[in-house]
């Protein structure tokens, strides 16, 4: 057993014919490659190819099973032991050999009733090659065998009464006598006896095996039978059950559909009623604090601090709804970006008693509180403090920041005064220095 790499057709070819004829080309798989078909035109031979892929185990068992039978045919027969060279090297050369042996499986019990045929009329082995080849090619066994009678031509002797094949590829003529012909006439009855006999016998073993089929298969029908009407029953069950569950579903349809629907409106109901709650917690929080600072208010010990945070219109509006910012209220502004004159005239309306700043407010701003006696002081001069979440200031911190206030705005309003006066003398004396020199 050889196996090839990057062999060609020309070279396996000649390696095949090194062995003698080629009859069948057997593949392992269901469709043949194109290489075994062109392989098998060349050699002019019949392609064997199994009814499905051979899988890979069925390979194993088939040559493991084939190896075993030669070697322990050879060990009975003589002490020879199995050649290693007929033992496959590799998966290439084992799926090579386990195409064949299914091969010859295939034709096994043809050949061995050729042989078996042949045997009683003693015929030469090369007819027997000659009469299994054509058997191989799908020609009947008793027609292959009178095919060849008819063609060969053959030569009895008394001593052996054997038959054997003459060379016709030498073109002589065939010329046969009346001994020949009764030869041939007698083995031509011979053989159609023996095959009329064993046909009958075949037709009457078949004609059982068909009578206990034909019974195992009443018997199955009656148990198929049986089964059907058990399917029957159980799909009359099921078609029951469907109806039943379709109508459950529909109605789980309908309640789950009526469930969304409530459930939709108790989801709106508590977004309302979570509103609500905010918005009364946010109330209490404000009416607590009003409380808390009216209570201060009261006690004149400390002052509340009304923070506003942004120094705009809407932001004095909104500090004024949400802390209450009335008249004489201290307001914080955390913020005195983008506040003007008229922004400056809201809290001066609301008559408030002084402002708070964090930062730098504008100058026309500033001169608005000032003209109107706002005092206007820095978060840094003060200690604020927190009660709560209300922000608070003393009553003495706040006058003393009040009092330094309108202080330093007398001294500024006398420096003015001052300064106007000085420039009123200036501008006296220069009038009068000017109308001296007229004269």
């Amino acid at each position: 057993m050889n196996s090839f790499k990057e062999a060609s057709r020309a070279e396996i070819t000649k390696h095949i014919i090194t062995y003698g004829k080629t009859v069948l080309v057997a593949t392992d798989v269901h469709n043949p490659p194109k290489m075994v078909k062109k392989m098998a035109s060349a050699l002019n031979s019949k392609i064997y190819a199994p009814y499905r892929d051979l899988a890979v185990n069925a390979k194993n068992e088939l040559v493991d099973d084939y190896i075993y039978l030669l070697d322990h045919t050879l060990s009975t027969r003589s002490t020879r032991s199995l050649d290693s060279e007929l033992v496959p090297n590799n998966a290439h050369e084992r799926d090579a050999l386990a195409a064949a042996i299914q091969g010859y499986k295939k034709y096994q019990k043809k050949m061995e009733q050729i042989e078996r045929k042949t045997e009683k009329l003693n015929f030469p082995l090369e007819w027997v090659d000659d009469i299994k080849i054509m058997v191989i090619n799908e020609v009947p066994i008793t027609k292959a065998i009178n095919a060849t009678l008819e063609r060969l031509k053959p030569s009895y002797t008394s001593d052996n009464e054997n038959i054997r094949r003459t060379d016709f590829e030498s073109g002589t003529s065939l010329n046969r006598n009346d001994g020949d012909e009764k030869i041939i006439e007698s083995l031509k009855k011979d053989v159609e006896s023996e095959t009329t006999s064993e046909t009958i016998s075949k037709l009457k073993n078949k004609l059982k095996s068909q009578d206990k089929q034909i019974r195992n298969l009443q018997k199955k029908n009656s148990t198929l039978e049986e089964h059907i009407q058990e399917y029957q029953d159980e799909i009359s069950n099921l078609e029951t059950k469907i109806s039943r569950l379709q109508y459950q579903y529909s109605h789980n349809i309908l309640r789950q559909k009526e469930i969304a629907t409530k459930t939709s409106i108790i989801k709106g109901l508590q977004q309302k009623y979570n509103h609500e709650k905010v918005l009364r917690k946010e109330l209490e929080d404000q009416l607590q604090s009003i409380k808390r600072i009216r209570a201060m208010e009261l006690s004149r010990e400390a002052l509340p601090v009304k923070i506003i945070d942004n120094f705009s219109k809407d932001g004095i509006r909104e500090a004024t709804a949400s802390k209450n910012i009335k008249k004489s209220d201290v307001v914080l502004l955390k913020s005195s970006k983008g506040g003007g004159p008229q922004t400056a005239s809201l809290l001066i309306h609301l008559g408030v008693k002084a402002v708070i700043t964090t930062d730098k407010m504008s100058h026309q701003a500033k001169e608005e509180f000032q003209k109107n006696m706002i005092p206007l002081i820095e978060e840094k001069k003060v200690d604020l403090k927190m009660a709560d979440d209300v922000t608070v200031i003393m009553s003495q911190d706040l006058k003393r920041e009040i009092e330094q206030w309108k202080k330093e705005q007398e001294e500024k309003k006398k420096k003015e005064d001052r300064n106007k006066l000085l420039k009123i003398m200036d501008d006296y004396r220069a009038q009068r220095k000017r109308s001296t020199n007229n004269y």
